[in-house]
């Protein structure tokens, strides 16, 4: 994680050069209420916009992820190799996160989730 940067959203900017030089720029940009775990194993109910409210996603510069899942309509599960993790399912009536950057295939997930995923 090389940054996070808050204000109506909460966005965090991944980046990892592999072997051959290539890598992943993404910024990862949540939307609406979101589940946090510190690396501690407490869990925090946050939303964007919430200003200091926010603050235990700041433990998460410098570190690395260590497993990404997707599951159903788009909920977005990530754990973090120093315990830290976070849960966003998808929202009713908004977009609930997205994730844009290079090398990677760029993911919307939109008012009540998404039924086609492509592989």
């Amino acid at each position: 994680m090389d940054r996070t940067v808050f204000d109506h959203q909460v966005r965090l900017v991944l980046s990892s050069k592999g072997d051959s030089g290539h890598g992943v720029e993404a910024e990862l940009i949540l939307e609406t209420r979101f589940l946090f775990r510190d690396s501690s194993g407490q869990w925090h109910d946050l939303e964007p916009g919430t200003g200091v409210a926010l603050a235990p996603v700041l433990g998460l510069f410098g570190q690395s992820v260590a497993a990404v899942d997707v599951q159903g309509l788009g909920t977005l599960t990530i754990d973090f190799h120093d315990g830290a993790g976070l849960r966003i399912d998808p929202d009713p009536q908004f977009e609930s996160w997205h994730l844009v950057g290079t090398g990677i295939h760029a993911v919307s997930v939109g008012p009540g989730g998404e039924e086609a995923w492509e592989a």
